[in-house]
Order: structure tokens, then C-alpha cells, then sequence
């Protein structure tokens, strides 16, 4: 096991030098905020996928509808997570006023984490205290949902390679976070 140096005022700027098992190093530059660090990277993929939002954001349903349908295309097995789907014919998916809603909904949250921009705790603890005791949600399909959200901001909103990156490294920010409060809360999958 390795360790982390940090270098700065813990209350402002700095950087973090590290070495990890397996022999990996890193060095990045980080903002302490709210009892947690950002690295600068990260509030800069932050603010590129922000860019990109507002496409999303003036047609929450449209894109939530197109998400979900996509997330049942891709990962079927996905849809029973969703019971209250289950009495639809997956053809029928595509034109359900009740997929669009969920997925609007599930946009918007995003839209929170997103403009939060790493400061979500009060945001992420209900959403990861429903989705591991009531809907009991593994951690590998917000994984899943992260990549299929990508592939419709690309389509939707233009989100290029880069946006893509930038959004694959906030969602895994956004993923260690629930995936930590699930094991605060005891869920295993």
C-alpha cells in the first residue's frame, strides 16, 4: 500500500502526490472545499459537460424518454429494476409518457450533481439511501447509465470525444461517492 502527500493550505489550493499498490503514481493539483478535495482536472470536466447541459436541460422528458429506451435496448436486463415498466411491451417503451417522466427525473438529479460540482453531498446521500434500501439499484448500472447518457449528449447536444471523457470522469466521481454511502449503508449487491 502506498500513501498520499499533500501539499497546500487545506484551505484553498494545492496539490496531491501519491503512489498506490501496484505501483502507480499520481500528482494532481486539488481545491479543498467542503471537507472533501476536487481536483482541478475534475472542476474542469465539471464545467465542460456543464457546456453541454442545456440541450438537456430545455427537454428533460425527450431526453430522459431516450435514455431510459436506450438503457432497455442496450441492457435489457435492465428493465427490471423498473417494475413499474414491467407491464409494457418493450415496443411500446419508446412512446410511454411515464419512461419519459422517470427519465426526466432521473436528469434532473443529474442536473443538481452536476451544477453542485462536487459539493453534492446533500444531494447524492437521499438519492443513494433510495436507490440501496428501497429500489436496491447496483452500483454497476448507474455505470451503465453513465455511458448511455454520453451516447445521447453526443447525439442531442454534441458532446464530443472530450466531452465524453470529461463526463465519464465526473459520473465515476459522482458513482465512488454513492457507491461509498451504499457501503456506509451496508448495501452489497
Amino acid at each position: 500500500m502506498g500513501g498520499l502527500e499533500l501539499f497546500g493550505d487545506m484551505t484553498g489550493e494545492g496539490s496531491i502526490k501519491g503512489q498506490f499498490e501496484g505501483g502507480s503514481q499520481v500528482k494532481k493539483n486539488f481545491v479543498y472545499h467542503t471537507g472533501h478535495f476536487t481536483t482541478l482536472q475534475i472542476m474542469a470536466d465539471f464545467d465542460m459537460v456543464l457546456k453541454y447541459w442545456g440541450p438537456v436541460e430545455a427537454d428533460y422528458a425527450t431526453t430522459g424518454g431516450l435514455v431510459l429506451n436506450r438503457l432497455f435496448t442496450e441492457h435489457p436486463e435492465t428493465l427490471k429494476l423498473f417494475p413499474k415498466f414491467a407491464g409494457i411491451a418493450h415496443g411500446d417503451l419508446a412512446g410511454d409518457a411515464n419512461v419519459s417522466a422517470h427519465g426526466a427525473t432521473v436528469l434532473k438529479k443529474l442536473g443538481e450533481l452536476l451544477k453542485a460540482r462536487g459539493a453534492h453531498t446533500a444531494i447524492l446521500k437521499p438519492l443513494s439511501n433510495s436507490h440501496a434500501n428501497k429500489h436496491k439499484i447496483p452500483i454497476n448500472n448507474f455505470k451503465l447509465i453513465s455511458e448511455i447518457i454520453g451516447k445521447v449528449m453526443a447525439e442531442m447536444a454534441g458532446l464530443d470525444a472530450a466531452g465524453q471523457s470529461a463526463l465519464r470522469n465526473v459520473m465515476a466521481v459522482i458513482i465512488a461517492d454513492i457507491e461509498a454511502d451504499y457501503k456506509e449503508l451496508g448495501f452489497t449487491e
